[in-house]
């Protein structure tokens, strides 16, 4: 069985496609969106998903979210007794998922498809595959996520010719592609984006201007009193999707809030951000060689696009309104089940082609003299452009410095920037060189060869002997190798991991200790409540608790709808 992943920031999704097509699992609690964060209880047992959640307020340093943003990097969080990194937080949101799955397919899935953001780099695809390892799954595709929107919405079965602009503004990253359908093929002409451009972002400038206005600073709260600040913050923003005016009030820790905030304002605070998603955007179709009225469709996509004011740029911008007929929490996923149906090869699919393209340059760092004779190191000379579609395969000649050059350092790099100090270096390969003969008799031809699964192929040749220098890019400064995988992947099965079947039990405890933190004049009767459930719990008599669950979340709704 083969599933399809959306691996979000804030939340994350499963499903497959069936008889009836694109179809997403619930979670334990009868949800399709597992939020992506993982906290340690007392015990030492993990926690994934709405339990998880509601621990980010109630326990604060035992508890994670937003690590999508660290993939491909070193970073490590320090949860009880043991440090994560991101591919391991990723992993252990993945296992939650699978588990869904299991449970509602009766079947062990094998494969997944896992879509990713359009402009996420080299090294963050593979810590992608890397958690897809840890959680015991075959990750063989990633389909990006504009990629997977535009299946979600049927794109490839519309008119031929068709040029749509996906535009995905999620919890943690903001990506935009163009892509063109014709004859069976999604082809992407162009990705462009901001790996730290989201939804949270938005919520930040509203803790600045709200902190601000109360003359306070963030670090006047704890962080269990920041935590229970952003959360009514964060109500407020979606208030704002919806109302002209919302007001944020209310006791947390010593600091009476009182604070209100209207469309015009927040407009105005987040004109920054709003400047930062019209680079890309005017990337993008720059680099598709497209003007705004060529396009066909515009799709919105992303939990974050719900707010009125991306509505309003992309009107602006394109002179048209977008389609969002597809829940933007939801497209992705469903796409990527699309995305997994066609590559089990699923008889109800039409065969259609989809076309990938390599998101940043790659080149090599070179030197050359100017017009006095002096050299200038350090220079980077691209050999694949960014955009360009993948497969593909392109060659550029070098020739050394001075005369009796004994080796060419060939160096590696991925970005735009002309100076390599501001691009990644992927690798370096050593050449000899044969010092006797001229500078131009020892040009040295590379070719690179960059496919559809993110692997770079570095090949040097020089002229003179015809020996053929090759260097494999899978693996980044920071990446896990095999060996670490394997032995973190020993490590994670040893974890105490809550059974799915007490998952709403923990996400209603997790609940009730989070209103309990926030709500200073509920304290008492959520105690007695906390207390009477955990009782209840002991007796392990499977009709009383799903009696009492009722009772108590029943409870929880109407104390918090009056407080």
């Amino acid at each position: 069985m083969i599933v399809g992943i959306d691996l979000g920031t804030t939340h994350s999704l499963i499903g497959y496609y069936g008889e009836q097509g694109p179809q997403l699992f619930r979670n334990a609690l009868g949800d399709y969106l597992t939020p992506s964060v993982v906290s340690v209880d007392e015990a030492g047992h993990i926690l994934v998903g709405a339990a998880a959640r509601d621990r980010l307020i109630s326990h604060p340093n035992s508890s994670v979210a937003a690590f999508k943003r660290w993939m491909g990097t070193a970073r490590e969080v320090q949860l009880g007794q043991r440090s994560f990194r991101p591919e391991e937080l990723s992993a252990l949101v993945l296992r939650s998922l699978l588990a869904d799955a299991e449970a509602a397919l009766g079947e062990k899935v094998q494969e997944a498809v896992i879509s990713v953001p359009a402009y996420f780099s080299d090294a963050q695809r593979k810590a992608t595959r890397a958690a897809g390892e840890l959680a015991g799954i075959k990750v063989e595709r990633l389909i990006n996520e504009p990629t997977a929107a535009a299946l979600a919405y049927g794109l490839q079965e519309r008119r031929e010719g068709s040029r749509f602009l996906v535009f995905d503004l999620g919890g943690g990253t903001f990506d935009v592609s163009v892509l063109e359908m014709f004859e069976g093929v999604v082809e992407v002409h162009a990705s462009a984006g901001d790996n730290y451009l989201g939804g949270e972002d938005f919520l930040d400038v509203l803790e600045t201007a709200c902190v601000g206005d109360l003359k306070l600073r963030t670090d006047d709260f704890s962080p269990v009193e920041r935590g229970l600040l952003r959360r009514r913050l964060e109500l407020a923003k979606r208030s704002l999707s919806q109302q002209p005016e919302v007001s944020v009030t209310g006791l947390i820790g010593k600091h009476d809030i009182q604070w209100r905030v209207d469309q015009d304002r927040f407009l105005h605070l987040a004109e920054p951000l709003l400047q930062r998603m019209r680079m890309p955007l005017e990337r993008a179709l720059r680099d598709a060689r497209l003007r705004p009225e060529q396009l066909d469709e515009i799709v919105l996509v992303g939990g974050a696009s719900r707010m009125p004011l991306v509505s309003r740029l992309i009107a602006r911008m394109f002179g048209k309104l977008p389609l969002r007929h597809v829940s933007p929490d939801e497209a992705i996923a469903l796409g990527a089940c699309v995305a997994a149906g066609l590559k089990s090869r699923n008889a109800k699919l039409e065969e259609v082609i989809l076309t990938d393209v390599c998101p940043y340059t790659l080149g090599v760092e070179i030197g050359q003299r100017n017009t006095q004779g002096q050299v200038q190191n350090g220079l980077f000379s691209p050999i694949i452009e960014r955009n360009s579609v993948v497969p593909i395969s392109r060659e550029s000649s070098y020739w050394p410095m001075t005369e009796r050059q004994a080796r060419l350092s060939l160096k590696i790099y991925q970005g735009e920037n002309p100076m390599v100090e501001n691009n990644i270096k992927l690798g370096e390969l050593e050449i000899a060189l044969n010092p006797t003969l001229s500078i131009a008799a020892n040009e040295v031809v590379v070719r690179f060869t960059y496919d559809i699964n993110g692997v770079l192929q570095v090949e040097a040749t020089p002229k003179a002997n015809g020996l053929r220098h090759e260097l494999l890019l899978q693996q980044n400064p920071g990446m896990l190798s095999e060996e670490e995988i394997h032995a973190r992947l020993a490590a994670l099965s040893e974890l105490k991991i809550h059974p799915r079947a007490k998952q709403e039990n923990l996400a209603l405890l997790a609940r009730a200790e989070r209103l309990f933190e926030e709500y200073l004049s509920a304290r008492q009767v959520l105690q007695q409540w906390i207390g009477h459930f955990r009782q209840v719990l002991e007796s392990q008599d499977e009709r009383l608790i799903q009696e009492h669950r009722k009772t108590f979340s029943d409870a929880l709704d109407s104390l918090e709808t009056q407080l």
